[in-house]
């Protein structure tokens, strides 16, 4: 079991100067603060075509599913920061999710990455109500990808206006927040790593 416990974070948009974005980055920096080992990725650098099950039986799992995955399956827990789009997820995030969950094997060897895989989850939107629907669909998502998706969360309203010049939050509450699940998805993750040791 690693001593620092390995955390993928990414936003479900690539959007510049996505609220999401921005709340991956403070989540980012809480993680790395509480002394996690913090990999940033960003889902636009892993394009994906639509998921569509007639393009993976011609073509196969898609190269940048594959490597997704990978991310996945060599970090001990991920973080996901979601926008909101229309009350739900947004597709960027969906698409990938659909994608790596149909990744069954690697180099021929049976590969699972996001099964009792924990993850922690927050949201953000320029409204009030800080992308809770969202946040709710992608929990339901990720259960049924067999996900361990841990409690807390952490929901960020009026994006405009929550992150401060050095990309902290303003509200004192909001930082809290996110330092509790931060530190509940890395205890989390270190005593899944001990249960998973030969």
């Amino acid at each position: 079991m690693p001593v620092t416990p390995r955390i993928l974070v990414f936003a479900g948009s690539a959007r510049l100067g996505a609220y999401s974005g921005r709340t991956a980055d403070a989540a980012q920096k809480a993680l790395a603060v509480l002394g996690a080992e913090v990999t940033r990725i960003s889902l636009a650098d892993y394009p994906l075509p639509i998921m569509d099950e007639d393009l993976e039986r011609e073509a196969g799992i898609p190269q940048n599913a594959l490597l997704l995955a990978r991310q996945i399956g060599a970090h001990d827990g991920v973080l996901i920061a979601t926008p909101e789009y229309n009350g739900s997820i947004p597709p960027l995030l969906k698409n990938a999710i659909d994608w790596v969950s149909r990744v069954r094997r690697d180099g021929g060897h049976a590969f699972a990455p996001m099964t009792g895989k924990p993850v922690g989850l927050c949201s953000s939107s320029a409204g009030q109500f800080a992308g809770i629907r969202a946040i709710n669909h992608l929990r339901a998502v990720l259960v049924r990808c067999r996900m361990e998706v841990v409690t807390p969360e952490c929901s960020v309203p009026a994006g405009a206006d929550a992150f401060a010049e050095d990309g902290e939050f303003r509200d004192e509450r909001q930082k809290r927040a996110m330092e509790h699940l931060c530190r509940t998805l890395m205890e989390t993750a270190s005593l899944l790593s001990r249960r998973l040791e030969p």
